[in-house]
């Protein structure tokens, strides 16, 4: 089984949008998918249980091994606030981290720093976690893509995806869908903006 965590220390970076789709994303390819719903607001939790049930399915589980369930992949959605003695526990299950950063320089500052405690992990130092960053919110042309791409600079972290604001990710969600589910007429940009993504998920299947 393949875990990847989605962190993010802030809240508002957008965890919870891109742990749902990365979900919807490798269960419309056909993986056995579970989800863990750390954050205290529960909204992934909500979210699959409107997703209809013709859908690719989903599952969700409240343990971080998800051994019952048969799954090849764990999609975490943790908290905010992910630090300390909880950070370095989620480390040692996962496979691949996943950084949202919302774009303020607030956001972008405060990722950086956690970024840099990320590394300073030895799991993560030895290569044994793969570790990326995809702006949320972002268009790629704007100052807030640069500043986040000076920010990164020395880090060695890959920016992933700059994923837009779209109303595509706002109405699926409302019907328990990712992107994934839409037709492809209907999210056709929001879902180039996924291609690097998408290569380095492949990656690791």
């Amino acid at each position: 089984m393949k875990t990847i965590l989605i962190a993010n220390p802030k809240g508002g970076s957008g965890k919870t949008t891109l742990s749902t789709n990365v979900a919807g994303y490798l269960a419309s390819r056909g993986h056995r998918v579970a989800m863990l719903d750390l954050d205290r607001q529960q909204s992934a939790t909500q979210w699959l249980a409107g997703r209809p049930r013709h859908l690719p399915r989903i599952e969700l589980t409240q343990s971080e091994e998800a051994k019952d369930l048969s799954v090849e992949w764990l999609v975490i959605d943790s908290p905010a606030g992910l630090h300390g003695k909880n950070l370095e526990h989620d480390l040692k299950l996962v496979h691949m981290v996943i950084v949202p950063i919302a774009p303020s320089a607030f956001d972008i500052q405060a990722s950086r720093d956690f970024l840099e405690v990320l590394h300073q992990e030895k799991i993560v130092r030895k290569g044994k976690i793969f570790v990326g960053v995809v702006g949320m919110r972002m268009d790629p042309r704007t100052r807030a893509a640069l500043t986040l791409e000076q920010f990164l600079q020395g880090l060695d972290v890959p920016i992933l995806a700059y994923l837009r604001e779209a109303q595509a990710y706002v109405n699926a969600a409302f019907e328990g869908k990712t992107l994934f589910d839409l037709p492809h007429s209907a999210a056709e940009r929001e879902l180039e903006q996924w291609t690097y993504l998408q290569n380095w998920l492949e990656q690791a299947e």
